[in-house]
């Protein structure tokens, strides 16, 4: 096992920040970020000192296998004092590019949960999830304006952190969910969403140069055979942005 493998999140750092007063804590990660398909998801999972520790065996949740992330899932969520997952779509990130779309999708997962936390531990390096003050607070008019709490951002959290390293798990369980059920329509069968969950691998590739992105692509990415020699978009599924699914249940094996 590697070194990252043999890591385990504990409440250390949690219990640290509640001593300094942060009594409610959110554990916060995102997925589907380098995905050239589908949302960006972002996972929240809210504690208090009340809250023990984390279920048994919960770590990053791209270690762990897909049969183990899903049978997690309700473990940390009778875990938790909250959780939420939010999304924004393909169609939102090419509006107002990626960044804005984490914080939006940030800000859904936050509002979901019913609870402002005294403090978000977000995994990385960068604060994606407060808005720049120019711009004030994100909100799209379908969207309640949230006031997003103080943030503290931690490299490598979802390995230290027992709610963070939960937030993952529920992204990427709702986010494959999604991908999986949407993948297995016909329209969409042709890109390997089943398998490949809206990443850049081979099969999606080929599959994108040969009939073109559809409308859970993000189009303003460059993605082969966006445009065609002529300059003309190509020629994909051209339909209105689906419901996504909810159950969490269908999931693929990648």
């Amino acid at each position: 096992m590697s070194p990252a493998g043999s890591r385990r999140p504990s409440l250390r750092v949690e219990r640290a920040l509640q001593r300094d007063g942060h009594r409610v804590l959110a554990g916060m990660d995102e997925v589907g970020r380098g995905a050239l398909a589908g949302p960006v998801t972002v996972g929240v999972v809210v504690i208090d000192e009340t809250c023990r520790s984390a279920p048994q065996g919960v770590k990053d949740s791209k270690l762990l296998a897909p049969h183990a992330r899903v049978a997690m899932v309700p473990r940390i969520q009778r875990w938790a004092v909250a959780h939420g997952v939010g999304h924004a779509s393909a169609a939102e990130i090419d509006e107002i590019g990626i960044i804005a779309a984490l914080r939006l999708a940030g800000c859904r997962a936050l509002a979901a949960t019913g609870i402002r936390p005294d403090l978000v531990i977000l995994d990385g390096n960068h604060d994606w999830l407060t808005a720049p003050e120019d711009i004030g607070l994100l909100a799209f008019a379908h969207d309640d304006p949230v006031e997003t709490p103080p943030v503290t951002t931690m490299v490598k959290a979802d390995l230290r952190c027992s709610s963070v390293a939960a937030a993952s798990v529920l992204a990427k369980v709702t986010r494959d969910a999604m991908m999986v059920q949407w993948g297995a329509a016909e329209q969409y069968a042709a890109y390997g969403w089943v398998e490949n969950k809206g990443y850049a691998a081979p099969e999606h590739l080929d599959a994108l140069r040969h009939l073109g992105p559809c409308e859970l692509h993000r189009r303003s990415w460059r993605l082969p055979g966006g445009v065609d020699d002529d300059g003309d978009p190509a020629v994909g599924c051209d339909q209105p942005y689906p419901t996504a699914p909810t159950d969490l249940t269908r999931v693929g094996e990648r």
